[in-house]
């Protein structure tokens, strides 16, 4: 079975982007605009899903709730997060970083950059 990368992002062309980058390294990709959205696919492909690559400033639930969420419940708690926003403050950062994520990469951001952050929150292996 091939593993999934789940991008959580209200834009399409990040969205775009993003999906470049993960299929350029072998995987499946899924995507969702919202984090409601995103706990719909989570809930049906959790088992396949790798890595969630997860916006913050999003409408409805932002990409904290979502964390938060997922965090707490036991089926997808082991999944790592990076963030892929514009939140830049170093109080965000250290408040995602404590709330579980495993990485943080600013846009805009480039395919190497993308890539290089994806394999080293799954340990290097693709």
């Amino acid at each position: 079975m091939k593993k999934k990368i789940l991008s959580v992002d209200d834009s399409a062309i990040v969205r775009i982007m993003l999906k470049k980058g993960v299929e350029g390294l072998g995987y499946d990709f899924s995507e969702a605009a919202d984090g409601q959205e995103a706990l719909s696919v989570l809930a049906s492909e959790f088992k396949e899903t790798a890595l969630i690559l997860l916006d913050w400033n999003m409408p409805g639930m932002n990409g904290m709730e979502f964390l938060n969420i997922i965090k707490a419940d036991a089926r997808y708690k082991r999944i790592p997060v990076m963030m892929v926003t514009t939140e830049s403050e170093k109080a965000s950062i250290v408040k995602a970083i404590q709330s579980g994520v495993s990485n943080y990469m600013l846009k805009p951001f480039g395919e190497d950059e993308l890539k290089k952050k994806i394999l080293a929150c799954l340990g290097g292996r693709t």
